[in-house]
């Protein structure tokens, strides 16, 4: 994730710039390693932004880059150190009637050790990067100092419902057929849903799950995402959940509830529970995304779902023919791009304010070349075309056309090019926080409120140029911006929290594609890069442990499961350097300690 040197960059040099410092860099005597330290940060950040944009190309450059982004996280990291004998400096002031107790909070090292090794570690960190500075120049690097970009407001025409769908109807009603068909042979009915990823699988399962024919047609329905992990207890509960949502007697019960409720059950009340669910109704379910070949596991989950009631059928979508063709009991659908007319007229109302502003025909011609390029993908048209909404310069629209990421080799089925190009268009801000969304899971179900307060935990927003604006405002327009521009979708409104949405799972593989060894989702089969800074922690056991023994740079940690309180102590003590302790969805309800010592130098 090279391109994170821009935004560390700007973070060091913000901090450089604080006043606070002026102080203790003068009685430590740090001042002019710190005054040098600034001149080489603001040199390098003017043609970060161009080397980012020509890494691709030059492998040299990519390595360099990924050289001064260690180092940027190191002097981020020993500043923070600083800023926080900053502070301490403030309280003793402010507390000087509780002196005693402050002093022993704040008793983690002698102050006179702690200047030198800090003196020490700031001298260390000007040198590296004077090195790294010093290459900088054969890369033949153009200066495009950008640092605070001004934020827009941007009408959102198509983030808060479904993306229209276009030239499916014929797809849909094969479809419907499908489900309305009677197999005396087969209690219930397998439907596979078979193309490459960004096709509209998902979208052609959603317009016949809610069309009201369908509804009626069955007495109950569920969804479940599927994807990579196939793990039958796990999607027992989702169907579960589901179906409790959907059905009249859950009306108003919160998906967090009923959560808590099957998230406490053993494997056989969950089982107990889906046939009793299922028990005479004729049901349909959604299997979203299905990646799994493992014939055992799935015979496992059907003989689960084999109480319904003749006439029950199951609707998988899924990239991967021969997973198609071992769960269906019919012949897979396959699902072909869409026609260039099609394309067309989708890419025409989400470049052109829906069809009603006013359509340029040079634009438009050279729009015509790019949804050429796309070869039928809706999720490729809809990307580019909103990236190009409200924009009227012909010279932009060719940068996307003639952009050199066309020319990369690349499967025929591979969209992960175009995607790129939507996401090397972001300005940097929202780069950043694109990117930090890599650590949650797929089809995960994002809170506005909850991810803009992950984003200001980590420094991501900028500061208000408005003095009435939170930065919570701030966050609200980035969460926006991102929607319009298609890498956010599925949203629902919720009054009482905010509204949620969430990234389609190739949006999902871009975001963890460019944060490889950034950030990492950990496993008992992960393998973890030493300078990954960002956890999302999923699975428990002696492997995560030992994986986790191994790092020292990490700086946000999401707990996604139960883990004993052992682990959480033993990531307090090694990870100084915390900026995000995440235990919504686990079990601890104290804390060690231990909390106490974070960011403290021994």
């Amino acid at each position: 994730m090279e391109e994170i040197a821009t935004g560390i960059a700007g973070k060091v040099l913000d901090q450089l710039g604080s006043l606070a410092y002026e102080e203790l860099s003068s009685a430590w005597g740090v001042r002019s390693d710190l005054t040098k330290l600034e001149c080489t940060v603001s040199a390098i950040e003017a043609v970060l932004l161009d080397a980012e944009a020509k890494q691709a190309s030059n492998r040299g450059r990519s390595l360099w880059l990924g050289r001064l982004k260690d180092v940027l996280k190191e002097a981020e990291n020993v500043l923070d150190e600083f800023q926080y004998r900053v502070l301490q400096k403030e309280v003793m002031k402010r507390c000087r009637s509780t002196y005693k107790k402050v002093r022993y909070f704040f008793s983690g090292s002698n102050p006179l050790v702690f200047h030198f090794v800090m003196a020490h570690k700031i001298k260390g960190v000007r040198e590296r990067l004077d090195d790294i500075a010093a290459l900088k120049g054969q890369f033949n690097l153009a200066e495009q100092l950008d640092r605070k970009t001004t934020i827009h407001r941007r009408e959102v025409t198509h983030s808060f419902v479904p993306p229209h769908v276009v030239g499916r109807d014929e797809d849909k009603k094969k479809i419907k057929d499908l489900l309305k068909q009677q197999d005396a042979n087969v209690p219930v009915s397998v439907i596979p849903i078979v193309g490459i990823g960004g096709l509209g699988k998902t979208a052609l399962a959603k317009l016949v799950y809610n069309d009201e024919g369908v509804v009626s047609h069955f007495q109950l329905r569920m969804w479940a995402c599927v994807s990579e992990d196939f793990d039958v207890k796990r999607l027992i509960k989702e169907i579960l959940k589901s179906a409790a949502e959907t059905s009249k007697s859950a009306v108003g019960t919160l998906k967090s509830t009923l959560g808590t409720i099957y998230e406490n059950l053993s494997v056989g009340q969950l089982e107990s529970d889906l046939t009793e669910t299922l028990k005479d109704k004729r049901f349909l379910l959604v299997l979203d995304d299905v990646w799994n070949e493992d014939h055992i596991k799935w015979f496992k989950l059907k003989d689960l779902l084999s109480e319904g009631n003749n006439g029950s059928k199951i609707i998988v979508t899924t990239r991967n023919i021969s997973v198609a063709t071992a769960m269906g009991t019919v012949p897979p659908h396959n699902l072909n791009g869409l026609s260039e007319e099609y394309c067309l007229s989708l890419f025409k109302k989400l470049a052109f304010r829906d069809g009603e502003g006013k359509i340029y025909p040079n634009l438009l011609e050279i729009g015509n070349e790019i949804v050429e390029k796309c070869k039928g993908s809706p999720l490729a048209v809809m990307t580019l075309a909103s990236l190009l909404y409200l924009k009227v310069d012909e010279n932009e629209w060719k940068r996307v056309r003639d952009n050199e990421i066309w020319r990369l080799k690349q499967n025929d089925d591979d969209i992960l090019p175009v995607l790129q190009l939507s996401y090397n268009h972001l300005p940097l801000h929202l780069k950043k926080c694109f990117v930090y969304c890599s650590l949650f899971p797929k089809d995960f179900q994002f809170n506005n409120l909850y991810l803009i307060q992950f984003w200001m935990a980590h420094g991501l927003l900028q500061s208000p140029d408005n003095e009435n604006q939170e930065l919570e405002d701030i966050g609200e327009l980035y969460i926006k911006e991102l929607m319009s521009r298609s890498l956010f979708q599925d949203v629902y409104q919720d009054y009482t929290s905010g509204y949620t949405f969430k990234m389609h799972d190739l949006v999902h593989d871009l975001a963890l594609l460019i944060a490889k060894g950034e950030c990492s989702v950990v496993t008992k089969k992960s393998t973890l890069a030493a300078a990954v800074c960002h956890l999302s922690i999923l699975e428990s056991g002696q492997e995560v442990t030992t994986q986790l023994e191994r790092l020292s740079k990490v700086q946000t940690i999401i707990f996604n499961i139960e883990e004993p309180m052992s682990i959480l102590k033993a990531c307090i003590s090694r990870f100084k350097y915390l900026r995000v302790l995440d235990l919504t969805d686990s079990s601890f309800e104290v804390l060690p300690n231990s909390i106490g010592t974070l960011n403290i130098s021994t």
